[in-house]
């Protein structure tokens, strides 16, 4: 009779070793909160067992309960049938420190800017209690908005996005930290919805992969809502969009803070004349760029 794991398996570090190799067996991708199988596995098995998902290394040589092991070979196997991500698996996802609700109804939250609203956007921000108003654009789970409201304790904060699904899966996460008070979640195809509507700081993290590239990505990628990915033939029709009408939308001193992935070089290339600012992070460079209103409306004046 063959012995299966969950029978010769009874340590978590058994259950680790065994999680990597099947991961790198099946050739999974990565990228949505892991970069590899070691952290992949060491995520799906500490979520499992309702531990740490920061502290691997006190439990390493814990004994499991045969319904312990029983689970963790049900969320290998499943990651592995499925190839989703495996915050859709766990219906969470970790973004600076902070636990946000996901499902497939929303992008899997990994933008940069997190990691730069983690420092109150302290290279273009000089008082965080002097932003008022703020706008999250392309919202999608919400973590963008409440992570500004986190770090702007003053500020009231629009979080807009297109589609309907996602802008409940926001307000559960709203919801979630007690911020009903102060984001409103708006339905926008961009600005259509904020005719009037002035802010002091404006975050977008909008579709910005190219055509071809959303054609070749792998299951994992491809799980996701592709309206969160796609951004047309160059990955830049919404960052066309967005700079021709965020400075309607900025107060005198408002900033726009936006994520176009590896753009860079096109977008520069398109807009000369403008001023842009590049704010890296521990894991982009020229991923990010900022741009004041007077710097947005000098395109105007040319």
């Amino acid at each position: 009779m063959e012995i299966g794991p969950n029978q010769h398996f009874k340590t978590v570090r058994d259950w680790l070793r065994y999680a990597v190799s099947r991961f790198r067996a099946a050739d999974l991708g990565y990228g949505h909160g892991t970069s590899n199988a070691i952290d992949e596995a060491a995520y799906l098995i500490l979520h499992t067992l309702h531990l740490p998902i920061d502290q691997l290394e006190p439990w390493l040589d814990a004994q499991l309960l045969p319904t312990e092991r029983q689970a963790i070979e049900k969320m290998i196997e499943t990651r592995i049938a499925t190839r989703k991500p495996a915050s859709y698996l766990t219906n969470e996802a970790w973004l600076q420190g902070h636990s946000f609700y996901v499902d497939e109804r929303v992008i899997v939250p990994r933008s940069y800017i997190g990691e730069l609203l983690a420092g109150r956007l302290e290279a273009i921000v000089e008082d965080p209690t002097a932003v008022d108003r703020a706008l999250d654009i392309c919202t999608g789970s919400g973590s963008l908005a409440i992570l500004a409201a986190l770090a702007f304790p003053a500020a009231r904060i629009d979080a807009s996005d297109i589609s309907d699904e996602a802008l409940q899966v926001a307000q559960r996460n709203v919801g979630d930290y007690g911020l009903e008070h102060r984001i409103r979640l708006l339905k926008s195809d961009l600005f259509a919805s904020l005719s009037g509507q002035r802010y002091d700081l404006i975050l977008a993290n909008p579709p910005y992969v190219r055509e071809d590239a959303v054609a070749a990505f792998p299951p994992e990628h491809a799980a996701e809502p592709r309206l969160a990915h796609a951004g047309g033939t160059d990955g830049l029709d919404f960052v066309r969009r967005i700079l021709a009408a965020a400075g309607d939308h900025l107060t005198s001193a408002g900033v726009l803070v936006v994520e176009i992935g590896t753009g860079r070089a096109l977008l520069e290339l398109q807009f000369p004349q403008l001023p842009f600012l590049w704010l890296d992070t521990g894991g982009s460079e020229g991923e990010v760029f900022t741009i004041t209103r007077s710097g947005l409306l000098s395109r105007r004046r040319d």
